[in-house]
Order: C-alpha cells, then sequence, then structure tokens
C-alpha cells in the first residue's frame, strides 16, 4: 500500500510539473465532434506499458459546449506519445457503456486509429512528437 501512494504521489508530482527538456516539443489535437454539448476528456500516454493500463503522462478537459475544440500539450520531452479521448456528451464526468460494456459516447485515438474489439494498439495511435506537432482527430 504504501508502494502504490509513493507511486500516485510521485505522478500527480510530475504531472503537475512538466519536465523541462533541452527542446521542448508540444502536441496539438483539435478534436472534430458530432455534437456540441458536454466535454472531450483526453488523456496523454509516453509509453506502450503507460498505454495498456498505466496513467497517463499529461489529461485535458475540453468544454465543447464553451465551443472549445483544441488541447494543448506543451513542455513535452521529445519522445513517442499516444492518446485516448471521448466525448462526453451529457456531461457527467464518465465514459458511458451499455449493459455489455461497449461505449455509448464517442471516443477517439491519437492518429485517428481504429481498435478491433477494443481500443487501438499502440502502435497504431503512437505519434513522435518533436517540435511542434498538430494532429485534428474527428471524434463520432
Amino acid at each position: 500500500m504504501k508502494t502504490l501512494a509513493a507511486a500516485l504521489a510521485a505522478l500527480a508530482l510530475s504531472v503537475a510539473a512538466p519536465a523541462l527538456a533541452a527542446d521542448p516539443s508540444s502536441l496539438t489535437l483539435t478534436f472534430d465532434t458530432g455534437a456540441s454539448t458536454g466535454a472531450v476528456m483526453v488523456a496523454l500516454y509516453d509509453s506502450e506499458a503507460a498505454w495498456t493500463g498505466g496513467a497517463p503522462v499529461r489529461s485535458a478537459r475540453i468544454d465543447v459546449a464553451a465551443g472549445q475544440r483544441t488541447a494543448i500539450f506543451n513542455d513535452l520531452p521529445a519522445g513517442d506519445y499516444g492518446m485516448k479521448a471521448f466525448h462526453d456528451v451529457n456531461g457527467d464526468g464518465t465514459m458511458n457503456t451499455n449493459p455489455f460494456g461497449m461505449p455509448v459516447e464517442p471516443y477517439a485515438f491519437s492518429n485517428n486509429a481504429v481498435g478491433n474489439m477494443g481500443p487501438a494498439r499502440w502502435g497504431q495511435a503512437r505519434v513522435t512528437v518533436s517540435g511542434a506537432v498538430t494532429q485534428s482527430i474527428v471524434i463520432r
């Protein structure tokens, strides 16, 4: 239990204070949504291990109802990243699913990768970030 608490404390510090790199990079994600309500919830991962079950290195909430469509992650160390997002259309703060566990709210991944019976794989969604990188994501 102490190990889990220490890991969570380290994660909180790393998310609160972004790592400084010699050449900071950025990732700008612009979302094309099918609805103009709720918010897009975005999670950014920096490794395959984190992608498949770890914590995101950064996260963002985009207020679609207020007209926002873009998430910008500044001061990223150059490297590989993957993004998972869902459009919380009803604004309840969770990704709603049907009784079988299938999402009923729109979702998307970086590179507009598509999953097969689950989330897209790291190799499909991985984006190499070095300098300023921009992606347009369709979330429907």
